[in-house]
């Protein structure tokens, strides 16, 4: 005889507090609850309010350098290690778990113009205004001996930027020129030129590997390949471009950080137009760099703010600031995509959430489940007036303030006396050009 018996799991009606407090079944049939939209919209107006109450960025200050700090480099196996150089040519490495510097070099004499770690981990290259490269253990000196460095280079000229291989035992270092070098040889394995002014920072591809950018006080960006004797192509902006980061997850995309407050996303496939103007800064941009996710990346600006710009968005979602930093020189997005650091002339190093109101530590499965709830809440109410202005709503420091003012008004003033010229003159002598393609002058191969 066959008996037919109902099994259910207590995991899907018991509570995880593990009391008697049961789960009551719901039914969702969209006819039995006609006020869901209107209960939805509530809980996504309190979640996006609560966001920006619980929004506090800011974790830690860096403090020990004895002057401004003009470059930052991030460790590429451990997240807790980062290094700093200062402008009185000071190399410390820090370990932010524990939120104090671990060691302290007198690499260079003057500033300390660029620094990069060792593909795996094991030494790191700096640069100076004493015209040199040298190449530190990252392991300090044992009991008793002196902090000397494995290698020195001596150039001939100073050099500006330098940035390691990904994968091979070789470095790029720029000034007058860009130069290649194996880290076993004291000359170059290969030297690139184009145009005759300095240059002023230099950037390994990720992804292919063989690939590097450069940007130069002659307003060019200059895209190289290691396998070539020449450079592949330049491209021309209005002003001058600081540095460039490319995406670690599109291998052809990077971004420009210009003197004209904007920032530049360019596909180096054509580049005679920009996949994106991004603009919020006031003031100069001075250094970007990406998040590992390759979707966001942060920017660092003489206006003494940060700003965290989403990759196809011309806007930032948010702004850091606070009332003692001064100009920021130097960011970075560490590995694991939570944090960020930057380096301003006031001689801190200054430790911010990627997320202004994320909750640190570990989180419960029900904590989770809330927030992954109140996320998609908020994306679905978005768009809706009274989220939208409760969402992007930030309080900037009076200075920034009143410049986004004035340069709104400029705008509008350049905008105005262009449909003048256009209205006032012969049809076509004035032409409509998009905002991507005002600041490229031109494209050479």
């Amino acid at each position: 005889m066959k008996v037919k018996m109902l099994s259910r799991n207590p995991d899907n009606y018991v509570r995880e507090t593990k009391l008697d407090l049961q789960r009551v079944p719901r039914n969702y049939d969209p006819t039995l609850h006609p006020f869901e939209v209107p209960r939805e919209y509530v809980r996504a107006l309190n979640a996006t309010k609560l966001e920006r109450v619980f929004a506090k960025p800011f974790l830690a200050s860096l403090d020990g350098h004895r002057d401004g700090v003009n470059c930052l480099a991030k460790h590429p196996k451990s997240l807790a290690t980062v290094l700093s150089g200062a402008c009185d040519g000071e190399v410390r490495i820090w370990n932010l778990t524990k939120r104090k510097c671990i060691r302290a070099i007198q690499a260079h004499e003057g500033f300390v113009r660029g620094i990069c770690t060792r593909f795996c981990g094991t030494s790191f290259f700096t640069v100076g205004d004493d015209k040199t490269v040298k190449q530190w253990k990252m392991d300090g000196p044992g009991c008793g001996e002196e902090e000397e460095p494995l290698h020195t280079i001596l150039g001939k000229t100073v050099y500006t930027g330098i940035d390691h291989h990904w994968k091979d035992p070789a470095f790029a270092t720029c000034g007058q020129q860009v130069d290649i070098w194996d880290e076993q040889r004291t000359n170059p394995i290969c030297s690139m030129t184009w145009g005759y002014d300095s240059i002023s920072s230099v950037k390994f591809n990720p992804i292919e590997t063989f690939l590097l950018g450069s940007c130069a006080s002659d307003r060019n960006i200059v895209l190289y390949d290691m396998r070539q004797a020449t450079p592949l192509k330049k491209v021309i902006l209005d002003m001058r471009t600081n540095t460039i980061c490319w995406n670690p997850m599109e291998a052809f995309i990077f971004t420009a950080a210009n003197e004209d407050y904007n920032l530049y996303t360019f596909d180096m496939r054509a580049l005679d137009t920009p996949l994106m103007v991004h603009m919020d800064h006031v003031s100069a941009v001075l250094d970007v760099d990406y998040s590992p996710t390759g979707k966001e990346f942060v920017s660092a600006s003489f206006d003494k703010s940060i700003r965290i710009f989403p990759v196809d968005r011309s806007r930032s979602r948010e702004v850091y600031h606070t009332k003692r930093m001064q100009h920021v020189i130097c960011v970075k997005w560490t590995s694991d995509s939570k944090y960020i650091m930057c380096g301003s002339d006031e001689m801190n190093i200054r430790l911010w959430k990627a997320n202004a109101s994320e909750k640190l530590g570990v989180l419960t499965s029900r904590e989770k489940a809330a927030k992954d709830y109140n996320q998609k809440l908020k994306e679905k109410f978005q768009y809706h007036p009274h989220i939208k202005r409760i969402a992007r709503h930030r309080h900037l420091p009076k200075s920034i303030y009143s410049q986004i003012q004035e340069q709104r008004i400029m705008k509008e003033a350049r905008r105005r006396k262009e449909l003048n010229r256009r209205k006032h003159s012969k049809p076509g002598s004035v032409p409509i050009v998009s905002e991507k393609k005002k600041h490229i002058v031109a494209v050479v191969k």
